[in-house]
């Protein structure tokens, strides 16, 4: 019996990564946004709620860099804080 490969039977179809996938950051070009969210998180026991501006500006620099895919800030639950409007915001 011959086990010969068929390799033009079946072609390869590439489908995007599955949400909350997202490609590593290899070059460090969030790093500073991933730094300062975990000092937020460390600084406030790790009280996620307390960190959403950086998480925001994190997930916005990925965006940004082609990192993970670009969606609605109100689609990933920060709505409240699009355009500065954040009752916990404090501008200088």
């Amino acid at each position: 019996m011959s086990t010969a490969m068929n390799f033009g039977s079946k072609s390869f179809q590439p489908r995007p990564p599955d949400k909350g996938s997202f490609p590593l950051d290899h070059f460090g070009e969030c790093k500073s946004f991933k730094e300062k969210f975990m000092k937020c998180l460390r600084d406030n026991n790790f009280e996620n709620a307390l960190c959403r501006n950086e998480s925001k500006e994190y997930l916005e620099c990925r965006m940004e860099r082609q990192l993970m895919a670009r969606e609605p800030l109100e689609k990933l639950g920060f709505g409240d804080l699009v355009d500065g409007k954040s009752e916990t915001r404090t501008e200088p």
